[in-house]
């Protein structure tokens, strides 16, 4: 949840239990109300434990109000009016916290309580079980709209607690960096970058070296160790060189007069020490006690995570390589996000299923040995596999899930050996990393994914020996790893794993903005288009279209994570018209979220996660928004619960409505604006200049009311400029910027150097607003600004706009619109004309509703004239948002409605922002309580009863011939003349699963 969304719940919240609160009726409710709507928790019942039974130091048994497990927070509730600092005269004359000090006596010594919340309902006091004295933190029920987050400690959000394993494995990953940059000094030519392939190759094998030696793969503890620290410095290139040649001999091929420290080396297999070729540089003292002291003797390599470690690992990279390349590297609770609801949801739900069968007449065992078949007959790609953290993790995760088998089958079989039908062992492990397969461009990346699965294989072998005898040796080693070197975007993956064999597609694909793109991946973005209009896509949108074109006819399913911009404004339009057209459908999806690193220069960006396949899918359908996931019947390219409509480009607005015009640019390199001070600075030397000053507004100027001024001097005669020698100066000085440009338009500017170089006079009246706004805003500010103020080309005008159209464009209908179709940066508006102006359905009001649309736009206007001193950031903050402001928010809200036909339930005092709206078509069903807008009619069934005067089905259309809605459900754009009557439609699509858009 977002900090906006947690505030209005929290306002939310108090509204609900103002006044009300008895302990036994409304305990529970209060608590999975709290849990559930303020910090976001999902399955609280499952989480919490009400009512939970102690047995106190008398013998007798007593019930705690509330219990959380994972975080260890014992509750006693107390009915409205209590106090909490009383003695309770039925309860032996003790206070609420001695009564819940007397119940944490009788929980076992791990469900000790580490925090202790006492409450009334009306207040909520907290006590931190490790801070002595015990001093409550209380906090007043109107005050949770601002003391939320001291309630972080009941899930544990405040803070991510690195594990054991995390730590390790980023530690691992500072050490390889070290290495590297040690004997990176050791190179003749740091530079050459077949000494820098070398260099990644020796790091991966030292890793490995590290790693077998920790983990028992080798013979003896320090085996590598001990072999290095027998050699001078001088002499331990020539020793770790031999060290490599033996590792990939075969013992029967090694010669017979090998020294005994060497012989004792196992064979390795699988080509990580067959390139005998690579250049290894001498050594360091420096280079000797990293690797013998900090990396051997001192650190334990066993227990890493080979999932996190390939990330950090891949820290040794130039940063500059990883920056171009858009490589962004990924927590293990991140893949999961992807791995989880493609694949490993539903494997986890057979075997739960397969694990409850009968075992009378061998029926579960012969199950279980089904499933671990087919764990074993899946085949997974990633086509930017990177350091391999989603193979790896997958990996692990199918194997973990076979040891389960392999126990369970070892229990049943009471310690057996039992054959196959080829006389093998049954009892064995049969998932291999051979089902893995990856595609990545960068050399070192593959070398690192293969020692990241090799690591993985090792440890789910020691792990499977622990639980049960097996034979199975990890080396020689016996599987490949098949990661194929190479431009995903230029070969065919077809040719790395057959599609008919192929199960899934997974990844997390460079993250290369429209404008960032080198010359290479503008090529492969043409190759991949094939000429098709795309726009300003994202380099990532490619990654899709290729796992849509393997998937044709085809059962594999895909799932990718990229920037959120390919689901929204233009991108959204190109990339998932295109896709759909061709027979895709999305399956699940995470809609915007910060997606984190695990190495230690992290990268955080704002990503959404799409599951998709051509084949039809029989599971459940599903939308994630942080830890909520809600089902749906179709997902559109929005990540919407609503029917596949697409929103294209329009170079005019379909309806009759003044067009938007982009303020001035200056192009000018500054010589034509200026702060305050520069302002008093400049008049000063040229007093006479001062008629030429206007204000001037960009984005931010406008909305953070920041002074900042431009010479405006579009008409000046030559007889002026000469009169103002420091304004010729600058005149002089853009001209010249302007010849120099390589821009035919900025050069034809030159030729009226003392004009903006875009030159738009503003209009004498006009709307302004922002192209780019906050997200933690209710509603993007719009104002109306006179020809006195010069706006600049990140400020958005509409001359000759009227109160009418200012209620219209700053409702939570047009709100909720912008927010759907509109593009982002990061996570912040970016308003489109195009996509989202253009293409915005505006009402056909009466005389009647048009008057009072103008009339709720003017009071907006007013309640920001109360605060003269405040900007508009100030006044739409959801913190700070004066009520008289929100107050006419809200009157204009439902006037704007009242002229789209929806209608509101309640009166002004009932409908607070935030609340469910109820919003109905006229004659149609209320919404659910829960804010679930009924559902879409099925295709080809656009009122559920055509005919009708309403939309039975309690659809969000307004009646209209089914045409019209049939055009919008495919995807077609539609004449102005069925504007109004498609926006019926195209509202409901906004509005049905975001439950913070079209409501008061």
């Amino acid at each position: 949840m977002t900090d906006v969304e947690q505030r209005e719940a929290a306002r939310q919240f108090y509204y609900k239990w103002k006044g009300r609160g008895r302990e036994d009726e409304d305990a529970r409710s209060y608590w999975i109300d709290f849990l559930q709507d303020i910090l976001g928790v999902d399955r609280v019942t499952d989480r919490v434990e009400f009512e939970k039974k102690v047995v106190g130091k008398d013998g007798n048994t007593k019930r705690i109000d509330v219990y959380i497990p994972e975080t260890r927070v014992l509750i006693e509730q107390k009915s409205l009016g209590i106090p909490l600092d009383k003695p309770q005269a039925g309860h032996k004359g003790k206070t609420p916290l001695e009564q819940a000090q007397e119940y944490d006596d009788g929980l076992r010594f791990e469900e000790k309580s580490r925090w202790i919340i006492t409450s009334n309902f009306e207040e909520i006091w907290i006590y931190d079980m490790n801070v002595k004295p015990l001093k409550p933190i209380a906090v007043k029920l109107d005050e949770l709209p601002t003391k939320y987050r001291q309630f972080d400690f009941l899930v544990n959000k405040a803070t991510k607690k690195i594990t054991e394993e995390m730590q390790l494995s980023l530690e691992a990953g500072d050490l390889v960096g070290k290495l590297y940059d040690a004997f990176l000094k050791q190179y003749k030519d740091p530079e050459n970058p077949e000494s820098l392939k070398s260099l990644n190759k020796l790091c991966v094998r030292l890793v490995f070296c590290l790693f077998a030696e920790d983990a028992g793969l080798f013979d003896k503890h320090l085996q590598f160790h001990d072999y290095l620290e027998q050699y001078r410095t001088k002499d331990m290139r020539k020793a770790l060189i031999a060290l490599f040649e033996t590792l990939n001999t075969p013992y029967d091929r090694r010669d017979d007069y090998l020294d005994e420290d060497l012989k004792a080396f196992p064979y390795v297999n699988g080509g990580l020490f067959e390139d005998e070729k690579i250049e290894v540089p001498n050594f360091t003292d420096e280079i000797r006690k990293l690797l013998l002291e900090d990396a051997s003797a001192h650190f334990n390599w066993s227990d890493i995570s080979p999932t996190i470690f390939g990330a950090v690992f891949e820290s040794t990279l130039n940063p500059e390589t990883r920056r171009s390349g858009g490589m962004h590297y990924t927590s293990v609770e991140n893949i999961h996000k992807v791995i989880d609801p493609l694949f490993l949801d539903g494997l986890r739900a057979e075997l739960e299923e397969v694990k409850r069968a009968p075992v009378a007449g061998g029926s579960r065992t012969k199950r279980m040995q089904a499933f671990q078949e087919k764990l074993a007959s899946l085949t997974f790609l990633d086509p930017a596999a990177g350091s391999g953290n989603f193979l790896t993790e997958s990996y692990l995760s199918l194997r973990r899930m076979e040891n389960e088998i392999i126990r369970d089958l070892n229990g049943l079989m009471e310690g057996q050996m039992m054959l196959d039908d080829m006389g093998n062992e049954a009892l064995g492990v049969k998932v291999s990393i051979d089902q893995f397969y990856g595609i990545e461009i960068n050399d070192f990346a593959v070398s690192v994914a293969k020692t990241a699965m090799w690591i993985a294989e090792a440890q789910m072998l020691r792990e499977t020996r622990s639980a049960v005898n097996i034979s199975q040796d990890f080396l020689p080693l016996k599987t490949n790893v098949n990661i194929v070197e190479g431009n995903a975007l230029r070969i065919d993956w077809n040719d790395v794993v057959p599609k008919e064999k192929l199960n899934y597609i997974m990844g997390n694909p460079p993250f290369v903005g429209v404008n960032y793109m080198t010359d290479a991946q503008r090529q492969d973005m043409d190759c991949i288009w094939d000429g098709t209009k795309r726009g300003k896509l994202d380099y990532v949108t490619c990654w899709y279209v290729k796992a849509s074109d393997l998937m044709r006819n085809c059962n594999a399913s895909a799932a990718l994570v990229s920037t959120n911009s390919v689901t929204q404004g233009e991108q959204a339009s190109v990339l998932w018209k295109k896709l759909f057209e061709e027979g895709a459908h999305i399956n699940f999806a995470y809609r915007t979220f910060v997606w984190d690193s695990e190495a230690s220069q992290k990268a955080s960006v704002h990503c959404v996660i799409i599951g998709f396949s051509h084949a039809p899918s029989t599971r459940k359908k599903y939308i994630y928004v942080g830890d909520q996931k809600t089902e749906a019947e179709t997902i559109n390219g929005y990540l919407l619960n609503a029917p596949v409509v697409v929103v294209e480009e329009q170079n005019k607005p379909l309806c009759a409505v003044p067009a938007i015009v982009r303020g001035s640019q200056a192009t000018d390199d500054g010589n034509y604006l200026f702060t305050p001070e520069e302002k008093i600075d400049f008049l000063r030397k040229e007093p006479q200049a001062e008629k030429y000053f206007k204000r001037f507004m960009m984005g931010r100027e406008f909305i953070n009311n920041i002074e900042r001024w431009c010479l405006w001097m579009p008409d000046i005669t030559p007889n002026e400029l000469q009169k103002c020698p420091e304004i010729r100066k600058r005149v002089q000085a853009v001209k010249e910027l302007r010849l120099a440009s390589k821009n035919k338009q900025t050069q034809q500017a030159a030729f009226v150097p003392w004009r903006f170089g875009q030159y738009r006079p503003p209009a004498k009246h006009y709307i302004a607003f922002a192209k780019v706004s906050s997200e933690r805003r209710r509603y993007v500010p719009f104002g109306f600004l006179t020809d006195d103020v010069i706006p600049g080309d990140k400020l958005f005008t509409i001359p000759g706009a009227t109160l009418y159209h200012l209620g219209i464009l700053t409702s939570n209908v047009h709100m909720a619109w912008m927010r759907t179709v509109c593009g982002r940066l990061k996570s912040d508006y970016s308003y489109s004309t195009t996509i989202v102006y253009n293409n915005f359905p505006w009402p056909e009001p009466t005389p009647e509703q048009k008057a009072k649309i103008e009339q709720t736009a003017q009071a907006i206007l007013d309640a920001r004239a109360l605060y003269p001193d405040s900007s508009l950031a100030d006044l739409y903050d959801e913190l700070t948002m004066p009520p008289e402001l929100r107050k006419a928010h809200q009157a204009n809200d439902r006037a704007v409605m009242a002229a789209y036909g929806f209608s509101v339930r309640g009166g002004p005092d009932e409908a607070l922002p935030g609340e469910d709206p109820g919003l109905t078509h006229a004659g149609g069903p209320r919404a659910s309580p829960t804010g679930r807008i009924p559902a879409f009619p099925r295709r080809g069934d656009p009122c559920g009863r055509p005919k009708r005067p309403d939309c039975a089905r309690g659809a969000y259309i307004a009646p209209v011939c089914a045409p019209a809605h049939n055009d919008v459900l495919q995807g077609r754009m539609y004449p102005p003349e069925k504007t109004t009557a498609c926006f019926r439609r195209l509202s409901g699509f906004v509005s049905r699963d975001q439950r913070e858009v079209l409501r008061l």
